[in-house]
């Protein structure tokens, strides 16, 4: 992200973003990569609108049974708030956060999703 100052532009790190590391389906990671190619975005702005849309329901069916047997370790950034309501929204549900990220997948909303230039706006102080 880039902050206008004094009419200089300063590239500065988005801190209401957070580093996180979980385990994934690797054929979900695939889609998502898919997806962000078609719609100009990033696998994790596409996972934030999945996982916005579960929360805003409130619930979520899952079978523990049926997770995915293909996880691979998947590192991302995600909006620091989202992840803290994922964090407890999987807690409340007894679901790892890994399984709400799954199942948040086909809760996407394609209008919504930023777009990958998100990344790199520029904000006026």
């Amino acid at each position: 992200m880039w902050k206008l100052v004094n009419g200089k532009l300063i590239q500065t790190a988005d801190k209401s973003r957070v580093e996180f590391r979980t385990n994934v389906s690797k054929s979900i990671i695939d889609q998502l990569n898919a997806m962000a190619i078609q719609y100009d975005t990033y696998p994790n702005y596409l996972l934030e609108s999945g996982l916005q849309a579960v929360l805003t329901q409130g619930f979520i069916q899952f079978n523990k049974k049926n997770r995915p047997k293909d996880r691979v370790q998947y590192k991302t950034t995600y909006d620091k708030e989202l992840l803290l309501e994922v964090k407890d929204f999987a807690k409340e549900h007894k679901l790892s956060v890994n399984d709400v990220l799954e199942c948040s997948v086909h809760f996407i909303d394609f209008n919504s999703v930023k777009k990958k230039s998100n990344k790199h706006r520029i904000e006026k102080l």
